[in-house]
């Protein structure tokens, strides 16, 4: 009987022994040298979790990984996600990692305005897309922000964009104003990315869309500048004044020298601009020009006279910035 106690002692001291080992070997530092990001994918087991942890050398088995999940982890699910585990994580902490921590959110931001070479030219520019595009259609990406995952295609990320103007546009064509003065969501989607173009405040945009559409009403031409200067740069900055030969350019662009709207869009538009067009501020403005007052909004008039005197000032602004002679 005594021997069976001694015997029982031992075997009791063997089992407290290992599961202090069991639990060390859990919660202690782990073998990841510096922090590494893993992917785990929608609808993977935690056995797919473990091999992704192992293949990413931040857990050392797959196998005890999940012999010791099953006993001392929590049974609350793994979500799918990108997330970035720390240097020396431990098998629990990997694990609460995956169940509770945020995924790592990635953004590209395509502003309001921005023209398709500079949409491809950002997109190229982000390292954890993959894969070539070209140059995409003007005016096709709805100007916004867009998560992404580590490795996705550019392709793809493209194509969302896309999908998102498409949405974007055909439910704020299905509230559209009666009296609009676009006859076709493309025309909307044109005479938007001249709105974008022409102001950077907001609250502006719809009065600069009832201007337009006042004017393409009656006939009368748009004669907004960003028109000349896109087939010169495609949208980028002109970086200097346009010259008179540039506004006498005849072009399928060029508002100063054609009546109606350009052959396309000359930017990527946002939701607000194409509100704007779908849905302007009633105004019997047909002129306007930036502000005296140096603020970056704009004046509006609705006599030529009256414009004529709010171009001077704007002049005389400019004169003392030494922009003019």
């Amino acid at each position: 009987m005594r021997r069976l106690g001694c015997l029982g002692l031992i075997v009791a001291g063997l089992l407290v022994v290992g599961l202090v080992a069991a639990l060390r070997s859990w919660s202690g530092a782990g073998p990841l040298d510096e922090p590494v990001a893993v992917t785990i994918a929608d609808g993977a087991t935690l056995t797919d979790a473990a091999l992704t942890l192992e293949e990413a050398g931040v857990i050392r088995s797959q196998s005890r990984f999940l012999l010791f999940a099953r006993f001392l982890g929590s049974n609350a699910p793994i979500r799918a996600g990108e997330y970035e585990m720390p240097a020396r994580v431990s098998q629990s902490g990997a694990l609460r990692i995956l169940q509770e921590a945020p995924a790592i959110q990635r953004f590209v931001t395509i502003p309001e305005g921005m023209p398709a070479v500079l949409v491809h030219e950002r997109l190229m520019a982000t390292e954890l897309l993959t894969g070539e595009i070209p140059v995409p259609e003007e005016g096709s990406v709805l100007a916004d922000s867009y998560s992404y995952e580590r490795g996705e295609s550019r392709a793809d990320l493209l194509s969302r964009m896309q999908l998102a103007l498409d949405e974007e546009l055909a439910a704020l064509w299905a509230v559209r104003s009666d009296d609009i003065a676009v006859e076709t969501p493309r025309e909307a989607v044109i005479l938007a990315s001249i709105v974008e173009k022409e102001t950077a405040e907001p609250s502006e945009r719809p009065i600069i869309a009832g201007v337009y559409s006042n004017r393409l009403r009656i006939g009368m031409r748009l004669q907004a500048d960003p028109t000349i200067i896109y087939p010169i740069t495609q949208g980028r900055a002109l970086g200097r004044r346009i010259r008179r030969s540039e506004i006498d350019q005849r072009n399928d662009y060029n508002t100063y020298a054609m009546a109606g709207l350009p052959r396309g869009p000359i930017a990527n538009v946002g939701r607000d601009a194409i509100a704007a067009v779908l849905n302007p501020a009633e105004t019997d403005a047909l002129f306007f020009v930036a502000n005296s007052d140096g603020s970056g909004t704009h004046v509006f008039a609705e006599t030529y006279g009256e414009h004529r005197d709010n171009v001077e000032r704007w002049y005389e602004l400019r004169r003392q910035r030494g922009e003019m002679d």
